[in-house]
């Protein structure tokens, strides 16, 4: 698989894809030729399948990888409990680790159902001598501030604020800060895999493309001396073990398994062209499904700059109920469904199963009125949103302990709404003159009307 130019700003090369069998060696010929565990592998290294489905996983689902590495991954002490709040109440600046709050989330990850959303905000780097993972769920990384230098198994990975980066569940991985303190939002799924959505009508192209995901190549540390702490995450609880050898010591691997991140700015936004809003599902990035086909365990969802050219067509989300919970977040700029100031970068909202919501009161005067001539809107600004099938349920640290949830958010967005509806005489009603009628339409645009 080719390796990806350097770009500006990048400081690694990638593999280009998502879904695509991908191989790579750190070292020439440290992958075994025409067998996946040979008696003994090219220089000494061991072998050990890293599986994220089952076996018998149908093929076109099956995610597995081989990985060639100095120790192998059980080469470690017996774990420990470690703190049990996810995961730490002590004031200071945290690492990745510890910076990790549960803000919702539904299911339960011993079951491998459902997903949690987590918010996080670290302020140093993890210990050159510590891993993590997680053995709850895949991990879907939003950075809102600062990048996310992030060492994984596999090889390394660079993210930052308009990049996403998912790691699959276990797959160890250490995370400093090269510009400084983070912070942003997390999806950790439980069940199943992300993937991208089907095209259907759009045809072979668009929305987020293939191509444009990124697997890191090979990279390893070699070093047996010194003391590594392995933290995990398991049933919601972390654990760390002790070891006398780095866990980032794969040489060579190839599979299905891997880390990847994505840039949001190469999303290919579809939109109407004719009339009316299409519904949010067109944004969709990636994908988790549900045993109902169409029905996402998690939906990534992202709100990015676009063009919108609709003739008679409330421009805006509409009011909508939805039996979807909706998490949204704003990564930077100004959400165009809100003209206030509530809405600020690294925060969020949570409407939860048929929760009614939409624009507020001054979007929704001021899109009523606008000139309805093309325009660019969210120039300067990236919303995303976490969707899920499940009723979303928020924590104790969400609700309180956080201290900052908006208590005014209703009476501020929806209560200053004013009816305007005006019944139409009956002479208006013959005469085809009443609003909303066949007819000429607002701004001068003809409603649409089709034989």
């Amino acid at each position: 698989m080719p390796l990806t130019d350097f770009k500006v700003g990048e400081k690694y090369k990638y593999q280009n894809g998502l879904g695509s069998y991908h191989e790579t060696e750190a070292v020439d010929g440290a992958l075994p030729i025409g067998t996946n565990s040979p008696q003994k592998s090219p220089f000494g290294l061991y072998n050990e399948k890293l599986s994220g489905t089952a076996f018998t996983a149908p093929r076109g689902e099956n995610q597995q990888s081989w990985l060639y590495r100095i120790l192998p991954a059980s080469a470690h002490k017996p774990f420990e409990a470690r703190e049990t709040d996810t995961f730490d109440t002590n004031p200071g600046i945290h690492d990745w680790v510890h910076s990790l709050r549960l803000v919702a989330g539904a299911g339960d990850p011993t079951m491998k159902s459902g997903l949690g959303i987590f918010i996080f905000a670290a302020g140093k780097d993890m210990n050159p001598h510590e891993a993590f993972y997680s053995a709850d769920g895949d991990l879907l990384i939003v950075p809102q501030h600062g990048a996310l230098d992030i060492q994984t198994e596999l090889g390394k990975i660079l993210v930052r604020p308009n990049e996403i980066c998912v790691i699959p569940r276990g797959i160890r991985h250490r995370v400093t800060l090269p510009e400084g303190p983070v912070r942003g939002y997390i999806l950790e799924l439980y069940q199943g895999h992300f993937g991208l959505p089907e095209l259907g009508p759009i045809g072979s192209n668009g929305l987020a493309n293939v191509r444009d995901f990124q697997a890191p190549v090979a990279h390893f540390d070699e070093d047996t001396e010194n003391e590594y702490t392995l933290f995990a995450k398991f049933s919601g609880h972390l654990f760390a073990a002790k070891q006398n050898h780095t866990p980032f010591d794969v040489v060579a691997w190839h599979g299905t398994y891997y880390p990847y991140k994505y840039d949001l700015g190469r999303f290919n936004t579809i939109g109407s062209i004719s009339y009316d809003h299409p519904d949010p599902s067109i944004f969709t990035v990636l994908t988790a499904q549900s045993e109902h086909a169409g029905t996402a365990i998690a939906d990534f969802v992202i709100f990015p700059p676009r063009w919108l050219v609709a003739e008679n067509t409330f421009r805006p989300p509409w009011y909508h109920r939805n039996t979807m919970s909706e998490f949204m977040g704003l990564i930077h700029g100004q959400y165009d469904a809100k003209t206030g100031g509530g809405f600020q970068p690294a925060g969020a909202s949570l409407h939860n199963v048929m929760s009614a919501h939409g624009p507020d009161a001054a979007t929704h005067e001021k899109a009523s009125n606008a000139q309805l001539k093309p325009m660019k809107v969210g120039e300067g600004s990236m919303a995303f949103m976490f969707e899920s099938c499940l009723m979303v349920g928020v924590t104790e640290w969400g609700l309180k302990k956080c201290a900052k949830v908006q208590e005014g958010y209703n009476a501020e967005s929806w209560e200053p709404l004013k009816p305007h509806f005006q019944r139409p005489t009956p002479a208006e009603i013959v005469n085809g003159t009443a609003h909303g009628t066949k007819g000429p339409a607002a701004n001068g645009a003809q409603v649409p009307h089709y034989t």
